[in-house]
């Protein structure tokens, strides 16, 4: 008999988010941010039983308003919309990073799928013109497209407040698997945080089973925070098999956990598996990639190893960005 686990719902315009297998209803844990950093005892399990359990979060009351999301997906819509030699003007296949636009097929998270036919925007950390770092790839500059100066002001504004949550939520998260939580607070004073914007067009008619929005794959890094426009698309894959839909309104954010930070903790953090199909609707979600400086030892404490967390970034963006692939 399946044991039955702990839940803690999360309603979306009256719908639950939830799945099943084996008769055990599987749910995505509901943390406001406010509420945790007040110290609610309730908070503070639901956190736990996400970072150990199903490797996914709904959070919400983080001080980035549902109006300032929407501004920025429509943003992030109206560059989409570009003519197609307008947005080659910033194409990352041009570089030896990943900043700036991604054409359809640019990714291809998973070896046995397509490359993707989602587009993509990525935006990363803010250097000085100069700055010995922009040499590596993990870094890099910033590419912005012409015309569009309040797009970059919007964007950037966005970056600087999703980083803030971001840290916020590390700060918890440390304290809830034993650490002190300023225990991650040095390794972020120069992030590896990549700022992204996907864009999923309505399904193609030729898409076959090996072809996704985005294939079945879990994040690299630390903790993925996740903006999206409303329209369904995500999907979870559970414990015992099978796949949960994640639906969150603007305005709240998805989190998940990501490779790095499961090695870095010993596996007291989940990455968990996740996709986007696509449907006939167009999609666009924004993710903030939150990542260590990249010499920051993310190797399981008191092993005696060293892992720097921009040599691991850097064969996960080699294998995965198709225009780095062809570099390697």
């Amino acid at each position: 008999m399946a044991r039955q686990v702990r839940t803690f719902p999360f309603r979306y315009n009256g719908v639950m988010t939830q799945g099943k297998r084996f008769g055990v209803r599987m749910m995505i844990p509901k943390i406001d941010l406010a509420d945790l950093e007040a110290g609610d005892s309730g908070q503070k399990a639901a956190l736990k039983e996400g970072l150990t359990g199903i490797g996914f979060l709904t959070l919400e009351n983080t001080g980035i308003s549902q109006a300032e999301i929407l501004e920025v997906i429509e943003m992030y819509r109206s560059f989409f919309r570009l003519p197609e030699r307008e947005k080659q003007a910033v194409d990352m296949a041009r570089t030896g990073s990943n900043r700036g636009w991604g054409a359809p097929g640019s990714e291809q998270v998973d070896p046995d799928a397509n490359p993707d036919y989602k587009q993509v925007f990525d935006i990363g950390y803010p250097l000085p013109e100069g700055h010995s770092l922009l040499e590596l790839g993990v870094y890099g500059a910033n590419q912005w497209p012409v015309n569009m100066l309040e797009f970059r002001e919007k964007v950037e504004a966005y970056y600087g407040h999703a980083c803030s949550v971001a840290l916020r939520l590390l700060r918890q998260i440390a304290g809830v698997i034993g650490e002190d939580a300023q225990y991650f607070d040095d390794k972020f004073d120069l992030p590896m945080a990549l700022l992204r914007a996907n864009f999923y067009p309505p399904r193609p008619a030729w898409a076959g089973e090996k072809d996704w929005g985005i294939a079945t794959h879990t994040d690299y890094g630390c903790v993925t925070l996740l903006a999206t426009d409303g329209v369904p698309g995500l999907e979870v894959r559970l414990r015992g098999g099978g796949w949960l839909p994640v639906i969150v309104a603007p305005g709240s954010f998805v989190i998940n956990f990501g490779e790095m930070l499961e090695l870095w903790t010993e596996g007291r953090v989940k990455a968990t598996p996740h996709r986007v199909r696509g449907s006939e609707e167009e999609r666009i979600s924004v993710p903030l990639f939150f990542n260590p400086r990249h010499d920051a030892n993310v190797a399981p404490p008191c092993s005696g190893k060293v892992i720097r967390a921009g040599d691991h970034l850097a064969k996960r963006f080699n294998e995965t960005y198709v225009h780095l692939k062809k570099a390697v």
